[in-house]
């Protein structure tokens, strides 16, 4: 029972760590750059030594890698539990709120991931070949057969998910032109909310389906 207990701490202690150097890692990445961050720079804003960052993780490329498939499985996680008999509006409304608030919650990510797309993804390029491909195709494949079944309107399922991709992630990535021409600081819940009975709102209606909260 002792050795239990010990593997559990041991083990809670390494997956807080690991996520404690990820979440650093992803906000130097964004202030300075893959270039201009360093290892040591990524340990002092995680407050660990140097040597446990490189122990979770060998390299910055490997590290950096790590934070990037970590932000997509962050967002695919929100549509885990899509299925062929679910209800549409239900479901797509869901991860447009959901996507909506991972966005201005963790801009960092947004813009980490916009970057490395921008640069021809070199470090995401086979994620994104195989397991996101994988992932799209599935999620294509539920939406299809809600048209099959009469629940929404033909519509293409491949770009109905990158306009949600693209609209969600918009106020992350373009996070200063939105708050300065709004002339706002920062966002507020009340601008969350808006945002996403707005794009709830469009997105839905035009699938031929009704958001529980419209405009």
């Amino acid at each position: 029972m002792t050795t239990d207990i010990k593997k559990y701490k041991s083990g809670k202690i390494r997956e807080q760590n690991s996520q404690k150097i990820l979440e650093a890692a992803e906000i130097e990445f964004v202030k300075q750059g893959y270039k201009g961050t360093s290892m040591q720079s990524i340990s002092d804003s995680a407050g660990l030594p140097k040597a446990n960052v490189h122990y979770y993780f060998k390299s910055k490329a490997k590290l950096y890698s790590a934070v990037l498939k970590d932000i997509v499985q962050r967002w695919n996680e929100v549509l885990t539990d899509m299925n062929e008999d679910g209800d549409p509006a239900e479901t797509l409304e869901s991860y447009i709120k959901n996507k909506v608030e991972l966005a201005i919650r963790y801009p960092n990510a947004s813009k980490i991931f916009a970057t490395e797309i921008i640069q021809g993804a070199p470090n995401v390029k086979e994620y994104l070949r195989t397991e996101q491909r994988a992932w799209i195709r599935e999620k294509c494949r539920i939406i299809q057969s809600w048209i099959d079944q009469g629940k929404m309107t033909p519509v293409d399922p491949e770009k109905l998910i990158f306009m949600i991709w693209s609209s969600t992630q918009h106020y992350a990535d373009f996070e200063t032109q939105v708050l300065t021409t709004a002339n706002k600081l920062e966002y507020e819940p009340a601008d969350v909310e808006h945002i996403s009975r707005f794009l709830c709102h469009m997105i839905l209606t035009g699938c031929g389906l009704t958001p529980s909260n419209p405009l």
